[in-house]
């Protein structure tokens, strides 16, 4: 006869509380919601723009709203928390190599933030956006 094997109870539905990179990668995925959400507010906002003016008009009311503010605020807090979390564990997502070498994982980084920067600007720019 054979021992009965140990099985560890885990609970279904608090499983990611028991450490805290649990708790910052479920972090992490949460923010795909909101960011989702966010992109059917774009979607809403063209879809209002392509019915007109009057319907522009409500639109750009409606995120006049305190509660559309905050929304938008907590959207852009869990996006720069979503893109700095993977733009930091990209080395080890996609490490690089060059011949014999391994690049750094601090250089991937780096290129990363440096794309993000490059490209926040000439958006910005091409927005009107002076500094």
């Amino acid at each position: 006869m054979g021992r009965k094997p140990y099985i560890r109870a885990v609970s279904t539905t608090s499983w990611w509380l028991a450490q805290p990179r649990y708790i910052r990668y479920m972090a992490r995925e949460v923010s795909c919601v909101l960011i989702g959400a966010y992109t059917g507010v774009v979607v809403v906002g063209l879809w209002r723009l392509a019915h007109g003016a009057a319907a522009w008009n409500g639109f750009l009311e409606a995120l006049q709203t305190p509660a559309s503010i905050a929304f938008h605020l907590l959207a852009l807090a869990f996006a720069l928390y979503h893109t700095t979390t993977w733009f930091n564990v990209t080395p080890k997502a996609m490490p690089l190599q060059l011949g014999e070498t391994q690049v750094p994982g601090g250089v991937i980084i780096g290129a990363h933030y440096a794309g993000w920067a490059v490209v926040s600007a000439l958006l910005f720019y091409l927005a009107g956006v002076s500094p």
